[in-house]
């Protein structure tokens, strides 16, 4: 049984609200709002249910940064050598080829040089042909002295062993045998004497005949002559042993001398070693002369400043008749048709990321967008290459999301007046699906 509430009462001046109190009515399901609607509206919600779920799919699965840059790898060009600049042949913003003449240094101190070392290139290699023929030389008349040497130093000693044994016949055979004669012939000659004194007063007396005495003084004088004779054979054989010894001592001399003349020989032949260690010594001269030479041509050849590759010169700082020195940065040669982008994505946004990915990049100056793909991702963070890398240790850290450097490539545009230039800011859009 309901109460009925009651009326409220009423203050003078008042008039009451006649209407009746709303009816709270119940709430109709969503299953039954979707059945009372038209099929129109039906169709309608399933729609945008589809592009929603293909938005979020879509969009789920690509990255981006406008953190991302063009860049590529500018070349720095600088002379090698000192001078002056006799010739430029760019100008500001000019586009050059590899290999392109650009600078031209003044040639003639190192044309001067270049004919000095050639000049004394030759001269080290006359010097290490005469060294070289100077080997040979020394070695044969080292060899001829030695050979002559040594057969003169064995004839003297077969000299002196043949004067030596000269000596020996002599002193041992002839001279006894004349000093025996002498001393036979001495006998002979006493007796023959003793018979012509004996004889000699007998003739006197007449007890022997004449022919008897004749016949004795005969013998006398026979005896005397031999004796004479035997004296004079020993004199000349003792003169052959004086004679026979003083050869010995002349072929022992001889002998002595040969010996010293094989002792030089042998020390002859140590220049040969001396003649190889010259020879060797022009050769490493003529090797320094040879490199001095190459070194040469070389500051002759960078006197020519050319391209090493090709680009657009940007930051030039030489004008003609400057005098430039070794390392002096002269301008920059930037690769136009090289350019990458380099885009620093946050650490959370790499998750998917991978090399060949597709990229579309949206370029600020153009307003037009270009496509990429992913090459490489940096090895560190930007903090961590930093030139002052942040201290983590230090007890304030304060935990900062990191940004890691993707290199992207760029895909030619079609339009050749569209071209990207390093520094130009970028919307880099990864897709990782």
């Amino acid at each position: 049984m309901s109460t009925v509430p009651p009326a409220p009462s009423q203050q003078p001046g008042i008039v009451a609200d006649a209407s009746p109190p709303p009816v709270d009515h119940p709430p109709i399901p969503w299953r039954e709002r979707v059945r009372n609607q038209s099929p129109v509206v039906k169709i309608a919600c399933v729609v945008a249910i589809v592009l929603v779920a293909v938005a979020g799919y879509v969009f789920s699965g690509r990255v981006t940064t406008d953190d991302a840059q063009v860049d590529c790898h500018i070349t720095t060009v600088a002379p090698q050598v000192p001078g002056y600049v006799v010739q430029l042949l760019i100008n500001d913003n000019t586009p050059v080829k590899e290999g392109d003449v650009l600078v031209q240094i003044d040639p003639r101190p190192y044309q001067a040089e270049l004919d000095q070392a050639k000049a004394n290139l030759d001269v080290a290699e006359a010097q290490a042909n005469s060294a070289k023929l100077q080997i040979t030389l020394v070695r044969e008349t080292t060899t001829n002295s030695t050979n002559g040497a040594t057969a003169q130093k064995e004839s003297d000693a077969a000299d002196y062993a043949s004067s030596q044994a000269l000596v020996e016949q002599s002193a041992s055979a002839n001279l006894q045998l004349a000093e025996a004669n002498v001393a036979a012939k001495r006998a002979t000659n006493e007796r023959a004497q003793s018979d012509f004194a004996r004889y000699q007063p007998l003739l006197t007396t007449g007890d022997v005949s004449k022919f008897q005495f004749d016949s004795v003084e005969a013998a006398m004088r026979v005896a005397k002559s031999e004796l004479d004779a035997a004296e004079q054979a020993r004199s000349a054989a003792q003169q052959a042993v004086i004679i026979a010894r003083a050869n010995a001592r002349s072929a022992q001399n001889r002998v002595l001398r040969s010996q010293s003349q094989f002792l030089e020989t042998k020390a002859r032949e140590r220049q040969v070693p001396i003649a190889e260690a010259a020879y060797k010594s022009a050769l490493a001269t003529t090797e320094r002369a040879k490199a001095a030479l190459q070194q040469a041509e070389l500051n002759l050849a960078y006197t020519h400043i050319t391209a090493p590759i090709t680009g657009q010169v940007t930051q030039k700082s030489v004008d003609l008749g400057q005098y430039v020195a070794p390392g002096q940065l002269l301008f920059t040669l930037v690769p136009l048709n090289q350019v990458y982008v380099t885009a620093n994505f946050k650490e959370t946004q790499l998750a998917d990321v991978v090399p060949g990915q597709k990229v579309r990049i949206h370029v600020d100056t153009y307003r037009q967008e270009f496509e990429g793909v992913v090459d490489s991702l940096a090895g560190a963070t930007g903090s961590r290459q930093a030139l002052l890398p942040p201290q983590n240790a230090t007890g304030n850290f304060i935990k900062v999301v990191q940004r890691i450097p993707v290199k992207i490539l760029v895909k030619p545009a079609k339009d050749p007046l569209l071209v990207l230039r390093p520094g130009m800011n970028v919307e880099a859009t990864i897709y990782t699906r």
